[in-house]
């Protein structure tokens, strides 16, 4: 187990590596089998994955997946030298969570003990500490040790006042991101740049690696479907770190108005689009390590079903399953948690399958979202008129991809239809990366 603790007196438990390895070397590899659908772990001299849906078959080569960790990727928080003379002489706020910290300590502490001036924290969804179920509403409060106030920006306010600003001259935004479009912290980031360029404000983004920043793909957002879990035309998974993206809103015109944002970015070092990264603070309750990392993109569709994905367990967003899915190999169930404190099907047992161990050997190689999953269940489903709920079309950014499911539409057909979409991204995208890319 990996147990970071911080000056701010934070201890968040990890099930990074060396906690999961011990854990589920415990369970027995897993098989993968919907209906017609079966998964196949075939382990050759090459390591090559085969992933058969139907009569269509996928190969798959792990490659080299050298990881690169905080050692070796200087984070823009830690680079002090370039940004501390900023903010001298300045009232100060931070937006920040448990991630935003500057080598083992606090952001907040750390400029504190540096002679910075805080005014005020403002915290995204999941609260300060990082610990707050997702969705649910977060009041303002203060911090227990400083004394500072904790202004939330998820729940009744999503966007900093003006009154919020009036004692403020620049604003820090200091979050980790974990690169996929329906994770709110981009809309949090929106809601800041737009309320600074309405006041007058300046922000520096203290840039992070984006640890699914070496692919992209997904369809792209459309406008009907804009809310807090995507605000731009963007792809579910971008490849961009959070700098990058902060310049695109502003170079794109997103915010409301058109205004523009005054905006500095501190840059990382060391850092490309092919990293594959290993994130030293888990960045929300229920993505507790890499696995869930790297599965969340293909995963977070089924958030808009009726199947959980494990929130209430010790593996949230590397399960899926439901309390009547048939042909099975795989039962969970989930119970209140930190973070997870009334589960869906809370108590009930879960027919359904661990990904785990497909999701830390070959997620990475795949560079893609996994859809034979969503049209797995959704084929294995009895209850087909009620699969999908109102909030899928938000998560795909679309209602196209609920259709092609419901219809029976091969993924092939499906990927090609997100592809002139994606083109135009990616040469939108090129204008604002700070980093080599990966293509």
């Amino acid at each position: 187990m990996l147990n970071i603790s911080t000056n701010y007196e934070y201890t968040t438990n990890y099930e990074w590596k060396n906690k999961t390895i011990s854990q589920f070397n415990k369970i027995r590899r897993s098989q993968f089998l919907i209906s017609d659908m079966k998964i196949y772990k075939i382990y050759t001299l090459f390591l090559a994955a085969v992933i058969v849906l139907s009569a269509d078959a996928q190969v798959i080569t792990q490659v080299d997946n050298s990881v690169k960790t905080s050692k070796d990727i200087k984070a823009g928080a830690d680079r002090t030298k370039e940004y501390l003379p900023l903010l001298k002489g300045k009232a100060v706020a931070i937006v920040a969570n448990q991630s935003s910290n500057i080598k083992n300590t606090h952001i907040v502490d750390s400029l504190i003990s540096l002679g910075i001036t805080i005014k005020k924290v403002f915290s995204p969804e999941h609260g300060l500490r990082g610990l707050v179920d997702a969705g649910k509403k977060i009041k303002s409060a203060k911090d227990a040790k400083t004394g500072l106030p904790i202004i939330s920006l998820y729940g009744k306010n999503m966007k900093p006042a003006a009154a919020d600003l009036k004692d403020v001259d620049i604003i820090i935004f200091d979050i980790q991101d974990v690169g996929v479009r329906f994770y709110t912290y981009l809309s949090t980031l929106h809601y800041v740049m737009e309320a600074c360029a309405e006041n007058n404000k300046e922000l520096i983004v203290l840039d992070r690696p984006n640890p699914n920043g070496y692919y992209i793909d997904g369809p792209v957002m459309e406008d009907t479907y804009k809310s807090f879990l995507g605000l731009h035309p963007v792809p579910i998974v971008y490849g961009m770190t959070i700098g990058e993206y902060a310049q695109m809103i502003n170079g794109e015109s997103w915010l409301k108005g058109g205004v523009k944002c005054n905006l500095k970015v501190i840059t990382l070092e060391g850092y490309s689009h092919s990293d594959f990264y290993q994130l030293p603070v888990r960045p929300s309750p229920n993505l507790p390590n890499m696995t869930s990392v790297y599965l969340y993109p293909s995963l977070g569709l089924f958030e808009g079903t009726v199947v959980s994905v494990g929130r209430g367990t010790d593996l949230p967003f590397q399960v899926i399953g439901h309390p009547t899915l048939q042909k099975t190999n795989y039962t969970f169930t989930p119970k209140p948690t930190s973070g997870a404190k009334d589960p869906k099907y809370n108590g009930q047992v879960c027919n359904g399958y661990n990904l785990y161990n497909f999701g830390t050997e070959y997620m990475k190689d795949t560079k893609k979202i996994y859809l034979y999953w969503l049209m797995g269940t959704y084929k294995n489903t009895a209850d087909k008129a009620n699969f999908f709920d109102e909030n899928f079309n938000y998560h795909a950014g679309n209602a196209t991809l609920q259709k092609q499911i419901i219809d029976g539409v091969d993924e092939d057909e499906i990927r090609k239809s997100w592809q002139e979409g994606l083109k135009k991204f990616k040469v939108i995208r090129k204008k604002y990366l700070l980093y080599k890319d990966f293509e």
